[in-house]
């Protein structure tokens, strides 16, 4: 299997935590959209947002892959969203885990800032169910590989 390198390269490693999740089974359309929804934010303020999420509370904004999404409440700036819990539920574990790799670097947790988030597409499990007359219909389930990088505010 193929080494995953980050997106992001950091000048200074000393004021930057990061962790990187690997092969989650989980949308890879999913996760881009709650990516660049919590991009740039505090992470305690992702980490809300991440739980209202998974309790269905708050949407996510759906800008790129919103092809018969409907309206949510409470969307300011877009009116499409879904709730991904599933993939919400797998990226707040990252974030958690990133801010566990900064702890332990000595960076203050108070003034943590995501500084990369990105999501990309793993490889694909390839299954298939067997239907009538001897045919298969494909049954794949994608995977996604999920980068966070932390830095002091």
């Amino acid at each position: 299997m193929a080494d995953i390198k980050y997106a992001h390269n950091d000048e200074d490693s000393s004021k930057t935590a990061r962790a990187m999740g690997k092969t989650l089974k989980i949308s890879p359309k999913h996760s881009i959209e709650i990516c660049s929804a919590v991009r740039g934010m505090n992470v305690e303020k992702a980490k809300n947002y991440l739980n209202e999420v998974i309790e269905m509370k708050k949407a996510i904004p759906f800008k790129r892959h919103n092809k018969k999404v409907g309206h949510r409440k409470g969307l300011e700036d877009w009116p499409s969203g879904r709730y991904p819990v599933k993939a919400a539920k797998e990226i707040l574990k990252i974030l958690e885990n990133a801010e566990a790799n900064a702890e332990y670097k000595g960076l203050d947790t108070e003034n943590l800032k995501i500084v990369h988030i990105s999501s990309h597409k793993g490889f694909v499990i390839k299954r298939g169910i067997p239907r009538a007359f001897g045919r298969v219909t494909p049954f794949n389930t994608p995977t996604t590989h999920v980068q966070i990088v932390l830095g002091e505010a």
